[in-house]
Parts: structure tokens; sequence; C-alpha cells
């Protein structure tokens, strides 16, 4: 009996869509400091979950999203005008 396997990675392998666009990763970029404040939120609530939570668990998690939510309107603020009508999100 001879296995059936598919050759789609074959085929798709060097495919140029495959690669992000240079529009793709400008958002990236742009993206970036919002990314890497939901990184920091995320490790103090790992570090918070590791033990039993204190004072200072408390302050870095809170630290940690107010960052998140001021970069997330900076982000905002800057990207108003800038996504065109009828675009996917």
């Amino acid at each position: 009996m001879n296995p059936i396997v598919t050759v789609q990675e074959a085929v798709t392998a060097f495919a140029d869509f495959m690669e992000p666009t240079n529009a793709e990763l400008d958002a990236i970029e742009l993206e970036m400091p919002l990314i890497l404040a939901d990184v920091d939120l995320i490790d103090a609530q790992i570090i918070a979950m590791d033990h039993a939570p204190n004072d200072v668990d408390t302050r870095r998690v809170r630290r940690a999203l107010a960052r998140v939510l001021a970069e997330r309107a900076k982000l905002t603020n800057r990207t108003a005008g800038t996504i065109p009508a009828g675009g996917a999100a």
C-alpha cells in the first residue's frame, strides 16, 4: 500500500506570497512598542502566578497594564487617519 503524500509544501515553499510585504513589515514596526508592552505584561502576570502574589507583583502587573494601555492609545492616535476605507483590520 502506497501512502498518499501532499505536495503542497513543495509547490508553495518558495512562493512570493509566503514572505511579508513591505507594508506588512512597516505595520509590524509601527506596532512593535505595543507588542513589547504586551510581552512585559505577560511576563509580569507569569511572575505573579509563580508564587503567592504580593504588593510588588501587584504593582508590576498594574504598571505593565498601564504601559500597554498607553501604547495602545499612542498607536490608535498615530494610525487614526491612515487606515483606508474598506480595508481589512
